[in-house]
């Protein structure tokens, strides 16, 4: 008797409905065929131990598992429900007609108990696609796929319940979630508050016009200046996540496996911050079945790099490409996968190594051309792509000990949506494009012009700073941000000398 239940396999973001056929006929032995891995051809141990207690048999005949189509690789353990659904009414130990209705999903334990798998949000989404009625899966996922409506998500705790629920026996509700409601009530919540930091006014400057703008930042300053405490502040300020960025931001930590149990939709925007011993493949994606590093996890939100010059320069390099392109290609003999990878990069680092190179008051023990050394380590195609540098000065006592409250960050956030509203309105004819940041070579020199004395200063700039074609787009870049949020339609004198000095790192002084 041939019997068809339906998984999913996830490549990249996306789901791809996976038919999964049980034959049992004449013979020995269990077979799995359809390009699957060693996870699920160990499933037969896992399938057996849990139907022998849960009172039902395996048979001792022939049974051939086939996985279609079999030109796509799965991986994993979440296909041990269906295959064990598949068996049993191939066994005819399971009387229904349904089971071609439901995408199947779950990971047994040996005793029937159902564990959580990853990627569900863009298996349920690919179900309500395709038309299923309903999605059938372990409990502690529910909450994730619930986010997709017009599907019937029915959460099951263990192997019985589900054999229960299609045999009529145990009426299941759908688990339902008002998406907006949940949305509204958490969205915009953040732990950490511009509020609390006392001082460093030039800094918050800074990070409120790359919030503005969406441009990336490097902070230099000794240790213990703030630049960590200042970054993990920075998602605070950046305009409240859209539903459907909330939607595929989800959809990455889902495939990634990071939202945890019963989690559902993020509503925050995320902050990634990976140590610098990480690898290549850790930070951009990869792997023999692709997935998603730290730059994806960091998508529609702010990626945080600790201690710049201690990142292995190869991590550095290849981070160059999706800075442009805003997502990742990862190619594979057949199969190409992207990634998307909008995200802010926030950086920090030490001027030297001892730290107190350029210190107001300590002195650099550093040796002759050490300080150089240690800069280029952040290869220049790097700094340049990144368009604001700022240099974090230690805190005075007097400014921790102020008793006067400091801006919140709801106050900054509100003149940051204002300034991406006037964005949204400039770009509206370009859906690919969000902010100044995002803006193409061509579109600069449309959209950020400047006057005479203008184009005096900046050919002076550019002359004594010896700065790349690059950073002259990223000049004006700012500078247009900078007139955004001070509601000028205009680029004007003062927005340019601001958008000039926040190139600490082209500057002489930096050079040796």
């Amino acid at each position: 008797m041939l019997t068809k239940t339906y998984g999913s396999a996830v490549q990249g973001v996306n789901a791809n409905t996976i038919t999964i056929e049980v034959v049992v006929s004449q013979g020995t032995n269990f077979y799995v065929v359809g390009l699957a891995d060693n996870a699920i051809k160990e499933s037969q141990q896992r399938i057996e131990a849990a139907l022998k207690i849960r009172g039902y048999r395996m048979p001792r005949t022939k049974v051939v598992v086939n996985m279609a189509p079999a030109d796509i690789r799965k991986e994993g353990s979440a296909y041990d429900l269906p295959i064990a659904l598949g068996i049993l009414h191939a066994s005819q130990q399971l009387n229904t007609e349904k089971l071609g209705n439901y995408i199947i999903m779950g990971e047994l334990a040996l005793d029937g108990e159902l564990r959580p798998v990853r990627g569900v949000l863009p298996i349920a989404i690919q179900a309500r696609k395709e038309g299923f009625k309903g999605f059938i899966l372990p409990r502690a996922n529910a909450q994730e796929a619930a986010i997709v409506n017009n599907l019937d998500v029915i959460p099951v705790e263990n192997m019985q319940q589900a054999i229960d629920f299609f045999e009529g026996r145990l009426p299941i509700e759908p688990l339902t979630l008002d998406t907006r409601t949940v949305f509204q009530t958490t969205a915009n919540q953040y732990a950490a508050d511009f509020a609390d930091v006392q001082g460093q006014e030039n800094i918050k400057r800074a990070l409120e016009i790359a919030a503005a703008g969406g441009h990336n930042v490097i902070m230099i300053g000794p240790p213990g200046a703030g630049k960590t405490m200042l970054a993990k502040r920075l998602p605070s300020i950046l305009p409240a996540l859209s539903i459907s960025e909330a939607l595929e931001t989800t959809k990455i930590h889902s495939v990634a496996g990071k939202l945890g149990a019963n989690a559902s939709l993020l509503t925050t925007r995320p902050f990634r911050s990976p140590h610098h011993t990480i690898s290549d493949v850790a930070l951009v994606g990869g792997g023999g079945n692709p997935q998603p590093g730290e730059i994806s996890l960091a998508h529609n939100g702010v990626l945080f790099l600790d201690e710049l010059p201690e990142f292995k320069r190869t991590v550095l390099e290849v981070m160059r490409q999706p800075l442009e392109e805003r997502r990742v290609t990862i190619s594979r003999a057949k199969v190409s996968i992207d990634f998307p990878s909008n995200f802010m990069l926030i950086a920090s680092m030490n001027p030297c190594p001892c730290g107190y190179y350029n210190h107001p008051e300590k002195e650099c023990v550093c040796g002759p051309g050490v300080v150089q050394r240690y800069l280029n380590k952040v290869s220049g195609p790097l700094l340049d792509r990144i368009d604001l540098h700022v240099e974090v000065t230690p805190v005075t006592f007097d400014q921790m000990t102020e008793t006067r409250k400091a801006e919140t960050s709801e106050h900054i956030q509100l003149r940051v949506e204002k300034a991406r509203e006037v964005q949204t309105a400039r770009f509206r004819e370009f859906p690919e494009i969000h902010s100044n940041a995002m803006m193409p070579s061509q579109m600069v020199k449309e959209l950020c012009q400047i006057d005479d004395a203008g184009r005096t200063l900046l050919k002076t700039a550019m002359e004594r700073l010896g700065l790349s074609a690059r950073a002259y787009d990223r000049i004006l870049k700012v500078a247009r941000t900078i007139a955004d949020l001070g509601g000028a339609e205009e680029i004007y004198l003062e927005h340019l000398a601001e958008a000039i000095q926040y190139r600490s790192l082209d500057r002489e002084g930096w050079a040796g």
